[in-house]
């Protein structure tokens, strides 16, 4: 049985930070597809569609009938572990310093036999497991055993911490405090066991709803944080960027409308200085720190979380300017991810549909609580998804997206959502 992770020992000043070191990270192109559906919580495999065969490892064809009609299909991961073996050596410096490492074959319900990682609670075999797909510090897929039932601190697995990013006994940073989303982001932080938060607040003299109350949590501390100004951002960096192992940037600037219904283009500058230029800005800022303290012991910087849109994928016209500020902040996010990977911090992006806040009142139900979305952000994390689109507008968005971009542009011009 797992025990619960404790709150790890004070760190000895006096000893040297060790390298961040990655697992093997080579794959080829093929196998990205199970890499892609890992980043999104899911178990995929090839399909062939000619003759239906189930096949692992990915290939260029079919292995039955050599058709390279393939496609990738969700998969349940039941199936039986054969045999299991325990590694005590390994040349690979990554599972050098975390022997014994344990190994097993498992024989898919669906038919291939993969071989996977096993979770600590998975006995001897034989007997029924379910296989899962998880992102390894490389941010490359890894298959994973795990028990069909597990116990309350299944999480706490020393190999599954590794593949995610818990915020248990972790101390972030929120960069905004005082909107709706950015509060309840904190309070599912603080709920989900992080030792300590800190909240940006910009222009501390106006007072927001709720935040008084946020700040008196024990492990809540507001920090004045303005991402328009590159000197608010430094300093903050410089206060603090060496503690924070999970940084969320959620701070947004919302207006609607797009180009014809607004003069002039101060609106859309403060959209692309906060959504664009905010994250820029921080990166600049933090992400060498975050990057530094990688493998800083069991509670390491771990993850980079951004609060992005559906939007991003797509223009909305009703809100062209915002969509746009999404649109560049997620490339920009593309780029983060590929520099902080390395390093091995994961990059989060959140697409959200449209919230329940204020800049959202004139748009019809259903809309995406604050609190579902901080719920999403916790889960991924813990999951170690690097992609989330929480609720109904979001996935079916997505959905129509992936199916046809062209289309979706073209319901949206015509006043659809």
């Amino acid at each position: 049985m797992t025990q619960p992770f404790e709150k790890p020992p004070r760190k000895n000043p006096m000893r040297r930070t060790p390298q961040p070191v990655l697992p093997p990270a080579g794959r080829g192109r093929v196998a990205l597809g199970l890499t892609a559906a890992a980043a999104l919580g899911r178990f995929e495999l090839q399909v062939c569609q000619g003759c239906g065969a189930l096949q692992y490892p990915p290939r260029e064809a079919c292995h039955r009938c050599l058709s390279p009609q393939l496609v990738w299909r969700a998969q349940d991961g039941a199936g039986e572990l054969l045999a299991c073996t325990t590694l005590h050596h390994s040349n690979d410096l990554y599972f050098r310093a975390r022997l014994p490492w344990r190994l097993g074959l498992v024989r898919l319900d669906a038919g291939p036999s993969v071989m996977v990682h096993l979770h600590g609670e998975v006995g001897a075999a034989p007997l029924r497991l379910r296989v899962g797909a998880r992102l390894d510090p490389s941010g490359q897929a890894v298959l994973i055993g795990f028990p069909e039932k597990g116990t309350v601190h299944m999480a706490d697995d020393s190999m599954l911490r590794e593949m995610c990013s818990d915020p248990r006994h972790r101390k972030a940073l929120v960069t905004d405090g005082k909107s709706a989303v950015g509060q309840a982001m904190v309070r599912a932080l603080v709920q989900a066991g992080a030792e300590r938060v800190w909240v940006g607040q910009a222009e501390p003299w106006k007072k927001a709803a709720g935040l008084d109350a946020l700040a008196g949590l024990p492990q809540v501390s507001l920090v004045p944080l303005d991402l328009g100004n590159e000197r608010s951002v430094q300093e903050l960096a410089g206060s603090i960027g060496g503690k924070v192992d999970i940084l969320v940037h959620n701070a947004e600037v919302h207006r609607e409308h797009g180009i014809a219904a607004r003069r002039g283009t101060d609106a859309a500058r403060q959209e692309m200085d906060i959504n664009y230029f905010g994250l820029l800005r921080l990166a600049q800022a933090f992400g060498g720190a975050l990057k530094a303290r990688a493998a800083d012991g069991t509670t390491h910087a771990t993850a980079w979380v951004n609060l992005l849109s559906v939007f991003a994928l797509s223009n909305f016209p009703a809100h062209g300017t915002y969509s746009a500020s999404k649109a560049a902040a997620l490339s920009l996010a593309q780029c983060l991810r590929a520099e902080m990977r390395p390093a091995g911090i994961r990059v989060v992006n959140l697409f959200p549909g449209p919230i329940d806040e204020d800049w959202n009142q004139a748009l019809p139900p259903p809309k995406l609580a604050p609190e579902a979305l901080a719920r999403a952000m916790v889960q991924a994390l813990r999951d170690g998804v690097e992609d989330v689109y929480p609720g109904d507008i979001a996935q079916d968005w997505l959905a129509r997206w992936r199916d046809n971009p062209k289309v979706l542009e073209r319901e949206l011009a015509t006043g659809g959502l």
